[in-house]
């Protein structure tokens, strides 16, 4: 995945529509404004101009002919989990480390109709840029493809990919580094693009520790989801040469599975380790305290901001594995 100015020359201004209909800045904007005593034939000159050129109305800005609103568009959804939560708070203090603003839309990140809404009411508010949170991959690729005439990134793009499969292979690496050889996965939904790199991650661990891939399961990142799959879990870790280690994509479903398991009466880490991913502030106080993988949020939120501003940024910091009480060695041959 790489940032895309879509449209090669950058947005389209007041000043732009003006030039190619041969008026004035201050007559685009009667026009647009649908101010009364104009020409018709001004008038139609003016709109085939915005037609023409693609121009889209800044209601932020559009009486000043300006190109920047200074304001930066986010496209969210799922907002109610920890990870597009946090990445919101994370982009505003980034956008306002560099003198800008955000704008939130939120939309059903699998339905592309939804998120290409989501991004035009964007720029109608004339935004600088487009940064997607928790993308999916169908819609990412559309909303880069679509020629938007703005730069477009996601929070994770590009060395963002890497640095999430790095993350889930420290977890893994963890679990083998205790003497796990059978180590199960949760993994997010498939279509989430951070599911699939947190996958990869682990798979990668698995494949270079000589290991089998093991049992997968799927929640969808809540902790009923993890909950949920605990029977199945359960019945697994029961068997002969069942796993005897678990590394979830999130922190949110490993807790749902701690709580299923010790229900079943299992003990973590005493019949089986867990380790998550994200090391959100109540991963410490879960029972017990998680290991996880913690990633530099606030860094990721820079470079995304500057990469849709066009500008050199810092790298993030590498993720960071956290041991906690959740993982120990395996107490089963």
């Amino acid at each position: 995945m790489s940032e895309s100015d879509a449209a090669g020359r950058g947005r389209v201004g007041v000043r732009d529509v003006a030039r190619a209909a041969g008026v004035s800045t201050q007559t685009v904007s009667r026009v647009i404004n649908e101010q009364p005593n104009i020409r018709p034939e001004t008038r139609d000159r003016v709109l085939a101009a915005i037609a023409a050129l693609g121009y889209r109305v800044n209601n932020a800005a559009r009486s000043l002919g300006t190109r920047t609103t200074r304001t930066l568009g986010v496209i969210a959804s799922d907002a109610t989990l920890y990870g597009p939560a946090v990445g919101i708070a994370a982009l505003e203090t980034a956008a306002r480390e560099a003198g800008r603003w955000i704008a939130t839309a939120y939309a059903d990140a699998s339905s592309e109709a939804s998120v290409r809404e989501a991004a035009d009411r964007l720029l109608g508010q004339g935004v600088d840029g487009l940064i997607v949170l928790a993308p999916h991959a169908t819609t990412l690729a559309a909303l880069l493809n679509a020629r938007l005439g703005v730069a477009i990134t996601a929070l994770h793009a590009d060395a963002g990919a890497v640095r999430q499969q790095d993350g889930a292979a420290l977890a893994v690496g963890h679990l083998v580094s205790l003497g796990h050889r059978r180590i199960a996965r949760v993994v997010g939904p498939d279509d989430w693009l951070e599911a699939r790199w947190r996958d990869a991650g682990g798979a990668r661990a698995l494949a270079a520790a000589g290991l089998a891939p093991g049992v997968r399961w799927s929640g969808d990142w809540t902790a009923a989801s993890g909950a949920d799959l605990a029977a199945d879990v359960a019945d697994a870790v029961r068997t002969a040469d069942g796993p005897t280690a678990i590394a979830a994509a999130n922190d949110q479903m490993a807790l749902g599975l701690i709580a299923g398991l010790r229900a079943a009466g299992l003990d973590v880490p005493g019949d089986v380790s867990i380790a998550g991913f994200d090391d959100n502030p109540d991963a410490a106080f879960y029972r017990p305290a998680l290991t996880t993988v913690g990633l530099d949020l606030a860094g990721e939120a820079r470079r995304a901001v500057a990469a849709v501003l066009g500008v050199e940024g810092a790298d993030p910091r590498p993720p960071v594995l956290v041991v906690r009480a959740s993982t120990a060695a395996p107490g089963r041959p």
